[in-house]
């Protein structure tokens, strides 16, 4: 009954399909987007009638990069982490070590992949050409220090550390964009769409050695993004006051929905701002009853007592999350 939402967060359309209503009855809580997106000023020159500028796209890299804290060189931009994910599957070999619990992305990125936990690969537990691993984590929200980050790889320094990094902009020291240089084998990758609320966008980034980089654009072909990613993303990146404030903001309101759903009588997991993991055996009961009440949250195939719930946008949004529990 609830195969589809498994995959991923969104579908409203499926949703729809399933438990009817308007798209705009729907409150959509199954991602871990930022519900107040950066906001593209009416006046941004964006230019459709041209193939996007190799220029401009420079820029946006630069832009990107500064943010990153890490050199240009080293910097790529990607439609969206998805494909790029994908991408660097094939590149580094068939299979890998994803540690778990993880995107199905990271396992569908190689021929064979290994899903262990992060104790069993600090152990030795590893195979094939890399490790992958989110840090902050999806869907748990787990956080790996910086220190337990460098001793995983330095212990298997042959392999490759691929390190999904879509929720770090609410946790920017925790990053190792400035670590990746000429000579480790080392791939971080940056998700703009989540934490600037703007995922239709599809624009992403990764960071790595200039050589691995080289055969990735290759891969992208001339123009890798679109001419309205570019000009939204260079000036969203250098929007500094945004940023600051956004970041602040996003850890207030999840420590607001963190005594909302305690209040519910559920423990909330996770350090990541933009969502929270409840665990109940009542989770597939839980999905239906609200999505009846076209609220979407996101469950979990593999882990059916899951469920993640997306921050919700203002006031408003919790009541009716809060009605639609006590009806239940």
């Amino acid at each position: 009954m609830i195969e589809r939402w498994t995959w991923h967060g969104g579908g409203l359309s499926a949703a729809r399909d399933r438990f009817g209503g308007a798209e705009s009855d729907w409150l959509d809580l199954s991602t871990g987007i930022n519900p107040r997106p950066w906001p593209i000023p009416p006046s941004l020159p964006i230019d459709w009638t041209r193939l996007p500028d190799d220029e401009a796209l420079a820029d946006l890299e630069e832009a990107a990069a500064r943010h990153f804290g890490c050199a240009v060189a080293h910097v790529c931009a990607v439609p969206g982490s998805e494909i790029a994910l994908r991408l660097i599957g094939g590149l580094l070999g068939g299979t890998g070590t994803v540690i778990e619990p993880s995107y199905r992305t990271h396992v569908e990125m190689f021929d064979r992949a290994e899903c262990v936990t992060l104790d069993r690969a600090m152990a030795g537990a590893v195979r094939g050409t890399a490790i992958v691993l989110a840090n902050p984590n999806n869907p748990d929200g787990r956080i790996i220090d910086r220190d337990t980050l460098h001793l995983l790889h330095d212990a298997r320094g042959s392999r490759w550390l691929v390190v999904d990094e879509a929720y770090a902009e609410t946790h920017p020291k925790l990053s190792l964009a400035g670590d990746v240089s000429m000579s480790r084998r080392l791939i971080v990758l940056r998700s703009f769409g989540k934490f600037f609320g703007l995922a239709g966008l599809r624009l992403g980034f990764v960071i790595g050695p200039p050589d691995f980089l080289a055969r990735l654009r290759i891969l992208l072909g001339a123009w890798p993004v679109s001419a309205a990613a570019i000009p939204i993303g260079r000036h969203a990146y250098r929007d500094r006051s945004w940023i600051a404030e956004t970041r602040a903001r996003l850890t207030a309101d999840a420590a607001w929905l963190d005594s909302f759903l305690k209040r519910q009588g559920f423990a909330p997991r996770g350090d990541c701002p933009l969502f929270r993991l409840i665990e109940t055996e009542r989770a597939h009961g839980l999905f239906e009853h609200l999505a009846r009440r076209h609220i979407l949250l996101r469950p979990f195939a593999e882990h059916p007592s899951w469920l993640r719930i997306g921050l919700p946008r203002d006031d408003a949004a919790l009541d009716r999350l809060d009605r639609a529990l006590a009806d239940g």
